[in-house]
């Protein structure tokens, strides 16, 4: 059986045997059936556990980056590529316990980090971005991706993130809008890039940036409008850093804390 095979038909069969009390317990209940799920479909569940995925995001931020990658040679896997994608099996057969807790008393204001890793992507030296938007304290949406051409400079790759994000909040405010929820406060997305963080506030377009156009001109409309507003914080603080390169084992475990992931829950 495939790889990409496995995660599908284990997706369906998770869907179909959750309950509705299941629904009512937390959710790291609901990412450990699934790995577990997942394990028993690729006969891993006997795996010897890794500390950290390598080189997968199905239900956690923690493997993001990890799936980024792995996706990108779903055309043509290698045994190298299975190699890896047995890793993230085994980190997960590690971390079966860990998950996403949503907490019911939570402020509802919503924020983002967003980050990049610059030339990251050594086959086209293309950049990774990567951004984790929160409600309150739980986070809801993450993601991590390629991009699509190369970046000039550090703040240009941050800079299109910050745009990927913020098109992201736009999104997810239109929603909760028609859910009929209203954010206490104004959304901010918080970048570690100094330079990306003053452009989206600077009504001066600098002649270099003539190529990232679109992206300019978008943010300022929203920041300018009072839509949302974009600050910079410490790389320390950054948390979605571990989304746009490998880590190593202590950084990813500090950072899935930061992140919001915990473990630990009666079945």
């Amino acid at each position: 059986m495939s790889f990409s095979m496995c995660l599908y038909t284990s997706t369906t069969s998770s869907s179909q045997a959750t309950t509705p009390n299941a629904y009512k317990s937390s959710s790291i209940y609901l990412a450990r059936k699934y790995i577990n799920d997942l394990l028993s479909k690729c006969n891993m569940t006997t795996a010897n556990p890794a500390s950290s995925p390598m080189y997968l995001h199905f239900t956690r931020p923690d493997i993001a980056f990890a799936v980024n990658k792995l996706s990108q040679f779903m055309h043509r896997p290698t045994d190298l590529h299975w190699q890896a994608a047995k890793r993230v099996l085994r980190y997960l057969a590690r971390t079966r316990d860990k998950g996403v807790f949503l907490r019911s008393n939570n402020r509802l204001s919503l924020h983002a980090f967003s980050d990049s890793d610059l030339a990251g992507n050594k086959d086209g030296y293309t950049s990774t971005s990567a951004y984790i938007v929160y409600l309150g304290s739980n986070p809801i949406v993450w993601s991590s991706k390629k991009q699509q051409t190369v970046a000039r400079s550090s703040t240009e790759a941050e800079y299109r993130c910050v745009a990927d994000t913020a098109a992201e909040m736009t999104w997810i405010v239109f929603i909760l809008t028609e859910l009929g929820v209203k954010p206490v406060s104004q959304p901010v997305i918080y970048c570690d890039n100094v330079g990306a963080t003053y452009l989206c506030a600077n009504p001066v377009f600098h002649s270099r940036m003539k190529h990232v156009a679109l992206d300019y001109h978008f943010i300022r409309e929203l920041v300018q409008s009072g839509f949302l507003r974009v600050s910079h914080v410490s790389s320390k603080d950054q948390l979605a850093e571990s989304l746009t390169k490998p880590v190593t084992h202590t950084l990813l475990n500090t950072h899935s804390s930061k992140i919001g992931l915990s473990s630990g829950c009666s079945s």
